[in-house]
């Protein structure tokens, strides 16, 4: 398994990536069929990502996924039901985040121009510690949610997020600071 991050100008032609995508599917294909113990679903997430998956992580399936080695779980992180990781630009869960049922992590895009429409490029995306995002929410690429950071249910954040911030809206706009 290529355990390279891509960059957007490897996705044309690139049979290793297209072999890693397709095994990545048919792997999370299988976790999501039937039902599995919370060991049996991070051993599978241990053979998507091809990363240590810590005992204390835990993701309620479907889980769908199109590129495991992208995806990096931080320690006691929680992805509820139906979460939709687009992960060939790198995505980290960091410890102690809550990502609520049906978020959208993008980090794949294409070029506004009609001509250039066709290439896929990508830009990480990271999610702090402790981080909130409440249900069906939508992360796009290159966003970065700094630690403590809430994010309201049913946004689209297009931008950073600064840490111990609650945002909301679409597009996400900063609301207040977290009560401490």
């Amino acid at each position: 398994m290529n355990n390279e991050k891509p960059t957007g100008k490897d996705y044309v032609g690139s049979d290793t990536l297209y072999a890693d995508v397709q095994r990545t599917m048919q792997l999370a294909a299988e976790m999501n069929t039937g039902w599995h113990s919370e060991s049996e679903v991070r051993d599978c997430l241990r053979k998507i990502t091809g990363h240590n998956i810590s005992d204390d992580v835990r993701v309620f399936t479907p889980l769908h996924i199109n590129y495991g080695p992208g995806v990096t779980f931080g320690r006691d992180c929680f992805l509820n039901f139906g979460c939709t990781l687009l992960a060939l630009g790198g995505i980290t869960i960091g410890d102690g985040a809550f990502i609520g049922p049906h978020c959208v992590l993008a980090t794949e895009y294409h070029p506004e121009e009609p001509a250039r429409r066709h290439q896929l490029l990508t830009k990480p995306i990271v999610i702090g510690q402790n981080a909130w995002l409440g249900a069906n929410v939508t992360v796009l690429a290159g966003v970065t949610i700094g630690d403590n950071a809430i994010v309201a249910a049913g946004s689209i954040v297009t931008k950073d997020v600064p840490p111990d911030a609650v945002v909301a809206g679409a597009p996400a706009r900063f609301i207040r600071e977290i009560k401490k």
